[in-house]
């Protein structure tokens, strides 16, 4: 039941992520407007708007139009309910599950957002960052305290989502300014937030994650001569794959990290 439960709250939230991909980033009212088809502009009605069903029973077309469906609809609805259902059952209905399971949806969101407008909105990222900031002494399952050491409780957890938040941006910024534009503020902001809601040294974790799984997307772009070295590449999509990453399995990595290491120095 709580997995049915979480599934269909995240297949809700993925709904409003798409309205939020779709309007943000041309200024569009997100709240307070009617969803439209994009093809034919008729208004849908509630029937047209219940996440993964209403996509099946229309069978992918529009009920007015017949126009096809973004195929980007249902798979995030179904992708952001898979992230809830993943976080509820490994931590129980907890208010941290539903913590861990928004800082997803607010992840995949950004991603979504550069991906498909190139652009990472300080609308999204700064109260995220502000959020996560207040939020990280009471919810130490957002952050360091998910981690080992030193940083356990309330005031660790908050001093180590500071640390890690401050430290990814400053990192960041030091690539901006040497690259001369190979990455933009953007991502130095996100990189901040990455920070804040991943700890240490889980933010090692996701940085390390989104620079390999960035890597190995750009290489095969370069050696096909899809993509110059001057041609922007979006980093929030590797950016905000790797914060999920650490946010659900950060500790894990981390301990394999520690047990590989001290392997190989024996």
């Amino acid at each position: 039941m709580v997995g049915a439960l979480a599934f269909l709250l995240g297949a809700s939230v993925g709904s409003f992520i798409n309205v939020v991909v779709d309007r943000l980033p041309r200024g569009r009212p997100i709240l307070v407007s009617r969803s439209r088809c994009d093809a034919c502009g008729s208004a849908l009605s509630p029937a047209d708007l219940v996440p993964l069903l209403s996509y099946l029973y229309l069978r992918g077309r529009c009920r007015y139009c017949a126009a096809p469906i973004p195929l980007r609809l249902p798979l995030v609805e179904g992708g952001t309910g898979a992230l809830f259902l993943i976080f509820f059952l490994r931590e129980g209905l907890t208010g941290g599950a539903l913590l861990l399971s928004l800082a997803a949806a607010l992840l995949l969101a950004l991603a979504l957002i550069d991906l498909e407008h190139g652009l990472v909105p300080d609308r999204l990222v700064l109260p995220g960052a502000v959020l996560a900031l207040l939020i990280s002494p009471l919810w130490p399952s957002l952050g360091v305290a998910r981690s080992l050491g030193p940083w356990e409780g309330s005031l660790g957890s908050a001093l180590g989502s500071v640390g890690a938040g401050v430290g990814a941006l400053l990192l960041f910024a030091a690539v901006v300014l040497l690259s001369r534009g190979g990455m933009g503020w953007g991502d130095v902001k996100l990189a901040g937030l990455v920070g804040l809601l991943t700890g240490v040294p889980g933010v090692a974790v996701a940085l390390w994650l989104a620079v390999v799984a960035g890597g190995a997307a750009a290489l095969p772009l370069l050696a096909l001569r899809r993509r110059s070295r001057k041609d922007p590449i979006p980093f929030a999509p590797f950016l905000s794959a790797g914060a999920v990453a650490a946010l659900l399995g950060g500790d894990y990595i981390v301990g394999w990290y520690l047990r590989l290491a001290g392997g190989l120095a024996l």
